[in-house]
């Protein structure tokens, strides 16, 4: 049990990584104010850095090695964060301080108003996801990782996040679905290689 706990924990690192959420160095707000945030002209106009990442996922897919490979997911991560919109872009680096420091109530409403102006943008929607699952709130969580997967089928933080969930909540045959799905995006992610290892053994002891 300790170990499938270890490697439910390690898949979530890269949501908190300052590596993965590379922001502008934009100060927190002050603790006692809300963030009345007057939303640019472009907050829709999610930036279209497709043919980046295909040949970043193209990239992922082929390395065998997980150094490189994590070198190749971080580069993946920053197009992700990119959001095209500076208000976007204050929100979410407010909302990672809030989580970091567990004020919950606070990154979510950060996290509302990313995905209210800017509802194309994946990575608002992986954020809140990872907010709720922070909470407990794996209904919740659920919602928004399908809504991340419709924008970004390929997301394997929102698959990771999936699967974890599936594990938390005693569905292990679609958590080990979900942790292929992973595989079949990122070969060279230690952690789903871990997880499924440990699965199949467990289910496969179950079935005996």
């Amino acid at each position: 049990m300790k170990t499938i706990n270890a490697i439910l924990i390690s898949s979530f690192i890269l949501v908190f990584s300052p590596n993965a959420f590379a922001q502008q160095n934009i100060p927190p707000p002050d603790e006692e104010t809300t963030q009345p945030i007057l939303p640019p002209e472009n907050n829709n106009a999610v930036i279209d850095n497709s043919q980046t990442l295909d040949r970043l996922f193209e990239q992922l897919k082929k390395d065998p090695k997980e150094t490189s490979s994590t070198a190749t997911a971080r580069m993946i991560w920053r197009e992700w964060t990119a959001s095209g919109s500076r208000s976007i872009d204050l929100l979410m680096s407010w909302a990672i301080t809030a989580m970091r420091t567990q004020k919950y109530a606070k990154a979510e409403d950060l996290l509302d108003q990313v995905v209210v102006l800017s509802p194309e943008f994946a990575e608002g929607w992986n954020r809140r996801a990872t907010l709720h699952f922070a909470k407990q709130d794996y209904s919740r969580s659920l919602a928004d990782i399908e809504k991340t997967l419709i924008l970004e089928p390929r997301h394997f933080g929102a698959l990771s996040g999936l699967a974890v969930i599936m594990q938390r909540i005693d569905r292990e045959e679609d958590a080990l679905k979900a942790w292929y799905r992973v595989l079949e995006i990122y070969p060279a992610n230690k952690a789903a290689q871990d997880a499924v290892i440990a699965l199949e053994e467990k289910l496969a002891g179950s079935r005996t």
